[in-house]
């Protein structure tokens, strides 16, 4: 099916329709929700790579590099807005910026050589768990009053680099939860999370593209593990429909919106947890 990916036009508007309704998706959830895209554009291109027969050894490896290859862009764009607005902890970002750095490289490293069903297991278990904290977690309720300091500090960053880089997401959806746990301001923590999400992206999607350069099967238009196709598809879109999804959050309860997103969260778990056996 990847030969026939150009010569058959069902296929290849199959195959860019589902891009695009990925980046649409994903736009729409990061304004609404503060959650980086990744966590939507991943699932879907998987399906969609499935759908096209694209080779079970490439097919997570390639929708988790694509994914990281956008989030370069958005969270550029994403953190200048929160810069301006003063919404990023530049203090914080210095802490625990290279402790981050540091868990996306070894992420990279180990990401871009096992297998895809490894990388397809860590997706499945850390989206189930974002979806049970994004329904049963109560508003307000806090961990403690403040991050740890030293060593604590350090191993949530290294933590959410490692796993972050591995799913193919950038910083809201581990960063956020995380933070607000901490009693840390919602808007800050957001408006950082778009920072730590270049920190993701930029080494991630360059380890991704590397380890996948030689790689057989991969569909046209792509470099090692990054698709250009989907690139330049989703990126657009996430950024055009990112506004909406904040429009949208004023007219509808937070508490529907978490509950239907962690729906979402648990849906896509098990479907990936199904395609394991």
């Amino acid at each position: 099916m990847v030969d026939s990916f150009f010569a058959d036009p069902q296929f290849f508007l199959f195959f860019a329709g589902g891009i695009l309704l990925a980046g649409v998706v994903a736009g729409i959830l990061a304004g609404l929700l503060g959650v980086g895209g990744g966590i939507v554009i991943v699932p879907v291109l998987f399906n969609v790579f499935l759908f096209l027969g694209i080779d079970e050894a490439v097919r997570m490896h390639l929708a988790v590099g694509t994914s990281l290859a956008t989030i370069i862009p958005t969270s550029i764009m994403s953190a200048r807005s929160h810069y301006k607005r003063g919404g990023i902890d530049v203090d914080l970002l210095k802490s625990w910026g290279p402790a981050i750095f540091i868990g996306v490289l070894a992420g990279t490293i180990l990401g871009g050589n096992v297998r895809g069903q490894v990388l397809t297991a860590v997706f499945a278990v850390i989206a189930l768990l974002v979806a049970a904290n994004m329904a049963f977690r109560k508003e307000g309720m806090t961990l403690a009053d403040a991050l740890p300091g030293g060593i604590g500090r350090a191993a949530m960053g290294l933590g959410i680099g490692a796993f972050s880089v591995m799913m193919g997401i950038g910083g809201g959806t581990l960063t956020v939860p995380i933070l607000t746990a901490f009693n840390y301001p919602i808007r800050r923590a957001v408006g950082t999370a778009s920072a730590i999400g270049f920190i993701i992206g930029v080494p991630g999607a360059i380890g991704f593209i590397l380890a996948g350069l030689g790689a057989a099967n991969l569909p046209p238009l792509s470099i090692g593990y990054a698709n250009l196709i989907g690139f330049a598809l989703i990126v657009p879109a996430t950024m055009t429909m990112a506004p909406v999804g904040v429009r949208i959050a004023h007219t509808i309860k937070p508490r529907t919106l978490r509950l239907a997103f962690g729906f979402f969260l648990l849906v896509t778990s098990l479907r990936m947890f199904w395609s394991l056996l």
